[in-house]
């Protein structure tokens, strides 16, 4: 009893033991993986924010030297001497134009000495610059001067965001006005906002202009002081924005950055790693913000990992000790039993493992079977697919000679007509020319009607049932059909009882069903003195009946219990392979319905059946 209790207690004791050392191991694993992960992230952050910096600057020094060289240009310096009169301000924001679309820059536009712009490059736009005074932004008046005038804002009239570049326009050296250029660094944000990084760009005030989370554009990194909020309000430089200070607050300073704490993406707190760079040629601080979330997931999987290796150690540790323990207690009472059980055991392991080897083999057989049957299915939808899409070619293939002369036909006439037209008005006979051009018009619409047919049959279908108008249908394939309707002389029936029956098939596949009969039909009474066809359907209880009947000369006795079968057909060689009623008989099977023939010397009767639309409304 003592014993026991003893052990129980040194059980215990072991188990708090490993897991005070387990909790020691993981908050030093977590503490070095939390550091290290930093600095990884540091100097991956590092390379990107070198890179987004020197795009920035590229995108600046592509514009830098163009205000200079624009202020050279004698035509600008003539215009400030003598502006002149409308026709030298057209023709100067004209070339102000042409500078502007070359160089691929947002605006171009010049300015007399008060800050009025007297030429513009958006002079046709709804609010162009001309007549409006800039005197205000500090691009001017750095212009004026003698220097290079740098500056970001919105737009006061396009509420646009640029930079702008302004630089002196002189004779000799007076300074007659400033010559500006403004880009747009809207394609900053949209070729890195891709990256998982948050990318912001601020200027001195700590203003956000640039970032690649719009929500955060136009706040502020930090409370502004009044004297800030005065000059931004009196530069005009964010007309439209109320600069709301982002919350954030400093987690912990590195040497290679912070890690702080402010609203995410998501509307949520999250925690960053905040590294920054200064662009001091103009005046912005460019900062990288990384979010530390990877990080933390990376340390709880670090934790998990070594927290359950190290339980499943300790555990088989534990494990090992109590069978040693076990089996020094029953070495004393099993040494003559060992043997035998020890025989026993080999027994059942060679039969478990018989029985396993031919459990597995049976399994893989049958994996094997049923793949095999899958991929025999799926060749067999394919080819059952193709086919079908190969019979819909097939039958345009015949029509084609129908085809083209449905078309040629209404071109000859549309040739006609258009020459007619030009004749008429050459002659000034208005009322006749508008007339030849309505005739082209329905021309026209006849022949896209057609196309449109055309290009609905020929598509491949995805198979699905759908509720389908059957006189829709029966337009389309009487439409497809028609140039060998009209070659043939053939006379249409059709009475549909009621006019608005409503199917459950697939309208591509039931087109062809009927493009398949309607075609055979035409071709049984080709050559007949009566050519007759006759399109009957109507609703049966939940099913819809539809005849096709012609008045050829009916299906032989030979062919007719073979009428559904692959390649047997009454066609001429070369005129068919066989396959039209097949495949006709697959789709409707396919779709719940089935078709079946009736034959008599007065000719064939092909007798559809499918499941009628429920939930129709029976008084549309």
């Amino acid at each position: 009893m003592r014993n026991s209790e003893f052990l129980a207690i040194r059980s215990v004791s072991g188990w708090a033991t490993t897991l005070a050392l387990m909790v020691l191991m993981l908050f030093w694993i977590s503490t070095v993986t939390y550091q290290k992960g930093l600095v990884t992230l540091s100097e991956e952050g590092t390379i990107r924010l070198e890179l987004f910096v020197t795009y920035l600057r590229g995108v600046l020094t592509k514009y830098e030297s163009l205000p200079e060289l624009l202020a050279r240009d004698k035509r600008l310096v003539n215009f400030l001497l003598n502006p002149g009169g409308r026709d030298r301000i057209e023709a100067l924001n004209k070339y102000l134009q042409t500078i502007n679309e070359i160089s691929n820059t947002a605006d171009t536009y010049l300015m007399d000495r008060d800050g009025l712009t007297i030429a513009a490059s958006n002079w046709q736009e709804e609010l162009p610059f001309v007549g409006r005074n800039f005197s205000y932004r500090p691009y001017f008046q750095q212009a004026m001067k003698g220097q290079l005038g740098r500056y970001f804002a919105l737009g006061t009239t396009s509420i646009k965001r640029g930079y702008y570049f302004a630089y002196p326009v002189r004779r000799e050296r007076e300074i007659l006005g400033a010559v500006v250029i403004k880009i747009n660094i809207d394609s900053v944000e949209k070729k890195w906002g891709f990256h998982a990084e948050t990318f912001l760009v601020t200027d001195p005030d700590n203003v956000i202009f640039i970032t690649t989370y719009p929500l955060w554009r136009f706040k502020t990194l930090g409370e502004l002081d009044a004297t800030a909020i005065d000059l931004i309000k009196k530069s005009r430089r964010y007309p439209i924005s109320e600069l709301d200070a982002l919350p954030i607050s400093t987690v912990k300073d590195y040497s290679f950055g912070q890690v702080i704490n402010m609203m995410g993406q998501d509307g949520k707190a999250r925690t960053y790693l905040q590294q920054s760079q200064p662009m001091e040629e103009a005046g912005w601080n460019v900062r990288i913000l990384t979010d530390i979330r990877p990080l933390r997931r990376k340390i709880i999987e670090v934790n998990i990992l070594v927290g359950t290796g190290i339980l499943f150690s300790y555990s088989l540790l534990a494990l090992w000790r109590q069978r040693q323990r076990r089996l020094a207690e029953m070495k004393r009472l099993e040494d003559q039993s060992r043997r035998a059980l020890q025989e026993l055991n080999e027994k059942l392991e060679m039969r478990v493992n018989e029985r396993t080897v031919e459990l597995v083999e049976t399994n893989e057989q049958l994996l094997k079977e049923i793949q095999d049957r899958k991929d025999t299915e799926a060749v067999l939808k394919r080819t059952r697919s193709e086919l079908i899409h190969a019979a819909k070619m097939a039958t345009l293939g015949q029509m084609s000679a129908g085809i083209n002369h449905e078309l040629n036909q209404p071109l000859a006439a549309i040739r006609s007509y258009a020459d007619n037209a030009g004749q008429l008005l050459g002659k000034e006979r208005f009322v006749e020319a508008a007339w030849n051009m309505a005739q082209i018009g329905e021309l026209t619409d006849r022949m896209a009607q057609l196309g449109v047919q055309l290009k609905e049959f020929s598509r491949k279908s995805s198979g699905d049932l759908e509720t389908v108008p059957l006189h829709g249908v029966l337009d389309g394939a009487l439409e497809i059909l028609f140039p060998a309707i009209r070659k043939h002389d053939v006379t249409l029936h059709v009475d549909l009882s009621p006019e608005n029956i409503e199917l459950l098939a697939n309208q591509v596949l039931l087109q062809q069903v009927m493009v398949n009969l309607l075609g055979n039909a035409i071709h049984a009474i080709e050559g007949r003195n009566k050519r007759d066809i006759d399109i009957q359907a109507f609703e049966a209880d939940e099913r819809v009946v539809i005849k096709v009947k012609d008045s050829g000369p009916g299906i032989g006795a030979e062919h007719l219990e073979r009428i559904f079968d692959p390649f047997v057909t009454t066609k001429p060689s070369g005129q068919g392979l066989g396959l039209g009623l097949t495949i006709s008989e697959r789709i409707l099977k396919e779709m719940g319905g089935d078709i079946r023939v009736e034959t008599s010397p007065e000719g064939a009767i092909f007798i559809i059946t499918l499941h009628r639309a429920t939930g129709r409304n029976e008084n549309k």
